[in-house]
């Protein structure tokens, strides 16, 4: 006799990058196994896989993860953590006023949002006739984009392109072979790159300001707690 079978509960969220509905469910005990042997590699890349793992089975397989932009990413897990294990966590905060102090304190997920600031486009105009449209930097190359080496963080900006434009024609990405599009990237001035590294500055982003108070000194400081690590 076949054994009974768990019902599971059904939740809806938006995505931040599109607006899209995405229905999901709360991630079980063989989801949790593989978050746990990641988180104990200690490896950001084997967490990443593991949250693109998750999400992928949570989501009923509906999405292609591997294209959804780091935030979508970030946001997503919060809201299946909240579901699947409580929306309250503790996490402890290192007071900014000393800079050594840590203090408990307690988040509710459900209230961290993903953010983005007025003005953000990602139709970069880069003179009158000629511009570039960006896409968001997906889990496969965020870990490059906070590395300090230029040449990795080039590697990121080129694989982000998704067109470039003139008052003529429209250049897809996949039309371009690599050294066309670094002869176009290397080509700009400073004033224009700046504009593709504001894009990236200025993107939207998974983050919530938390009030700690310092025991030691009485001070009360806010602290931006930004991107899923911050949150565990």
């Amino acid at each position: 006799m076949a054994l009974p079978k768990l019902a599971t509960a059904k939740y809806e969220l938006t995505l931040p990058s599109t607006g899209e509905k995405v229905e999901y469910r709360p991630f079980l005990v063989k989801e949790e196994k593989v978050l746990m042997l990641a988180q104990q590699s200690k490896e950001q890349s084997d967490i990443l896989r593991a949250v693109e793992q998750i999400i992928d089975a949570c989501t009923f397989e509906k999405l292609d993860v591997k294209k959804l932009p780091m935030f979508d990413l970030e946001y997503m897990f919060l809201q299946l953590r909240s579901k699947s294990v409580g929306a309250k966590v503790e996490i402890k905060l290192l007071c900014p006023d000393d800079n050594e102090t840590r203090v408990p304190v307690e988040i509710d997920l459900e209230q961290v949002k993903c953010h983005k600031e007025v003005g953000h486009d990602n139709n970069i105009k880069l003179t009158d006739s000629i511009g570039i449209i960006m896409d968001y930097p997906r889990v496969t190359s965020i870990t490059a984009i906070t590395d300090n080496d230029t040449e990795t963080a080039f590697n990121v900006i080129k694989d982000c392109v998704r067109q470039i434009y003139d008052a003529e024609s429209v250049h897809d990405k996949n039309d371009m072979n690599d050294a066309e599009l670094n002869e176009f990237l290397e080509s700009m001035n400073h004033d224009q790159f700046a504009k593709i590294q504001e894009f990236f500055d200025t993107m939207p982003k998974v983050k919530h300001s938390v009030k700690v108070k310092n025991p030691k000194t009485g001070v009360e400081s806010e602290v931006v707690l930004e991107g899923l690590s911050s949150f565990f």
